[in-house]
């Protein structure tokens, strides 16, 4: 029995540690699916003592007035016999408490840090474990005790939201309702009653406690409650009888308690024949029983929550990749694994695998022939213009036959159009692999932890990039300055056969000069010129290609991986300085990971020991 218990307080404290690292998964599941059992009772209904009589210590404020301001979840651990009692909040870490009095001010300080010292209260949770031989391992919610009036110092509406908060405890149905009455008040009055008839009217979640048997008007008992004639439950009744506030002002410690208790009822006329049922110890024990037994049947679904989240959580943690060793060899291999990832995806943009290299190719099909055909050829060989320049070309000699030095002028000038279209194609690629470059750093899963590492990477992607597209200008360039240096020879060698073919080749010199021949040359040139051009539509493609797109796929981060090389560990641990958001996201799924593996394995050491 002990260890499913256990089980609970376990999943319990793993619900509120699930809480604090704001787990919204599956904490609202788990928290509801497990039994709580919740402590409800009016002011000075003897809450505190009860829950001391199953601690056997004096840990919790005491005075007038509202002294629970804020719900205590309390867990108590039973240990070996022998070992010494101690407690542990849970916003106070691993520091063990050993005397209990600095537990009852931990608590009140506690509280005060976030309700005031002005008689507010809080919803938020004090987490209290308490290990010790004499307990039995137990769970319950000590809440702030009902009350009619608000006193000085507080708001009116403290009455309502006192009752609000012991409703969102006590209404969740897998709630335990232990309801505290003294047996010197009408039952038909009790605050705890109310509500617990209210939210359980069949009685089969409520356990009903009577308190201050000892203080009853002589001639008076509560026979009538405890044998379940006044108000029937699915769960007997039990009656406590606790330490007077004289017998707490002379420090009478709780084993004197405990068997001051068990001797009333075992010597009382009116509830001997109840003893065996009646005391503190036996409440304990059979909330202990009862907890057993809700607990085991809902192990199964337990089972089957805490497995689906935590391979949840597993396959979060692979999202996040795992901590980065502190090896100086591992960190290299990490970074140039990294960046064979980022390498690959931005292949994969190139190749079609992923779409963004098409865009290359439309520079090459439309925007190249686009601005190879807007070149200003009409108005550089107009008959103005060639007029002009074959004129200059022949100086102060008129050219006998044919106007090489013309001819040679006008098509240099020509060409030299053609550098712009062949510079704009090896910027427009530029562009394109550099943009590639950025959506391929967003698209590495695995480079997303690392900020540092990536923009290292972007800028010695981009640095390459700047290198080839020096590169292949230059080549585009001299490809352009091949065609100006060299002109084909056949081109010239068809003039005289034109002319001959035109029937005439000996004209006079005032033909050589008339609008006719010049229009000729014109379209001459403008004939060589069209050629010039379908080859460099087809070659400019072909180097940018080699220079700058080939050289990415193959040498991008050629370079990087020089530098990474030569660097030491604390520079690699620089690359690899991760993005604190996601480093936090990480702890947190690693915590809760660890707390759903603990709790998965105290459900299967409850089953083998079943």
């Amino acid at each position: 029995m002990e260890s499913v218990i256990r089980l609970v307080n376990t999943l319990q404290k793993t619900c509120t540690l699930l809480g604090d690292y704001g787990d919204d998964r599956s904490l609202p599941t788990l928290w509801g699916s497990l039994p709580t059992i919740v402590v409800l009772g009016g002011q000075s209904s003897g809450k505190s003592s009860v829950l001391e009589s199953f601690v056997g210590r004096d840990f919790l404020p005491r005075g007038s007035g509202i002294v629970t301001r804020r719900p205590l979840i309390l867990q108590l651990y039973k240990i070996d016999p022998g070992k010494e009692n101690y407690a542990q909040f849970l916003h106070t870490g691993d520091k063990k408490f050993i005397d209990f009095s600095m537990v009852r001010k931990e608590i009140q300080e506690e509280t005060d840090r976030v309700t005031g010292k002005a008689k507010q209260i809080s919803a938020l949770p004090i987490n209290l474990s308490i290990y010790s031989p004499n307990v039995v391992n137990l769970t319950l919610v000590d809440l702030p005790g009902l009350t009619k009036v608000a006193v000085e110092g507080q708001p009116e509406s403290i009455v309502q939201e006192i009752e609000n908060m012991v409703r969102s405890y006590v209404e969740k149905p897998n709630t335990i309702i232990l309801a505290i009455t003294p047996a010197n008040q009408d039952l038909a009055t009790s605050d705890a009653i109310k509500i617990a008839r209210e939210v359980d009217p069949a009685g089969e979640r409520t356990f009903g406690v009577l308190t201050k048997l000892d203080l009853m008007d002589k001639g008076t008992n509560a026979l009538d409650v405890l044998e379940g004639r006044s108000y029937r439950l699915q769960h007997p009744w039990v009656g406590v009888v606790n330490r007077s506030q004289a017998d707490i002002n002379r420090n009478l410690d709780m084993i004197a308690a405990r068997h001051r208790e068990r001797e009333f009822f075992a010597t009382s006329p009116e509830y001997g024949h109840l003893a065996s049922r009646m005391g503190s110890e036996y409440l304990a024990k059979l909330l202990s029983k009862h907890l057993e037994s809700v607990i085991k049947a809902r192990i199964p679904s337990l089972v089957s929550l805490i497995n689906k989240t935590a391979d949840e959580l597993e396959s979060d943690l692979t999202h996040f990749g795992r901590p980065v060793s502190i090896d100086e060899g591992a960190q290299l291999y990490t970074i140039l694994e990294l960046c064979r990832a980022f390498d690959r995806v931005f292949k994969e943009h190139l190749e079609g695998g992923r779409p963004g290299g098409d865009r290359i190719y439309g520079v090459f099909d439309h925007q190249l022939p686009i601005a190879l055909r807007k070149l200003p050829f009409d108005r550089h060989l107009s008959l103005q213009n060639v007029k002009k320049v074959v004129c200059q070309a022949d100086g102060y000699q008129p050219h006998l036959i044919a106007p090489e030095q013309g001819y040679r002028r006008l098509i240099e000038s020509s060409l030299n159009y053609f550098r712009g279209p062949a510079e704009a194609s090896v910027d427009a690629i530029h562009f394109i692999l550099k943009e590639l470059v950025r959506k391929s750093i967003g698209e590495t899963q695995e480079l997303r932890r690392f900020p540092t590492l990536q923009a290292e990477i972007v800028a010695a992607a981009n640095e390459a990039l700047e290198r080839f597209r020096d590169d292949s200008k230059k080549t585009v360039l001299r490809m352009v300055d091949m065609e100006a240096s060299y002109l084909t020879v056949d081109f010239f060698r068809k003039l005289p056969q034109e002319a001959e073919k035109g029937g005439n080749p000996n004209v006079s010199a005032a033909d050589r000069y008339s609008e006719g021949h010049f229009r000729r040359i014109g379209s001459n040139v403008s004939s060589y010129v069209d050629m010039v051009s379908e080859t460099l539509k087809n070659m400019i493609p072909k180097a940018v290609v080699y220079c700058q797109v080939q050289e990415a796929k193959r040498t991008l981060l050629d370079h990087f991986y020089t530098q990474v090389g030569k660097k030491e560990g604390r520079q690699l641990a620089q690359l690899l300085d991760e993005d604190p958001v996601l480093m936090e996201r990480r702890q947190q799924c690693s915590r809760k990971l660890e707390l759903y593996t603990a709790a998965r394995n105290e459900i299967d050491s409850v089953l083998w020991t079943r």
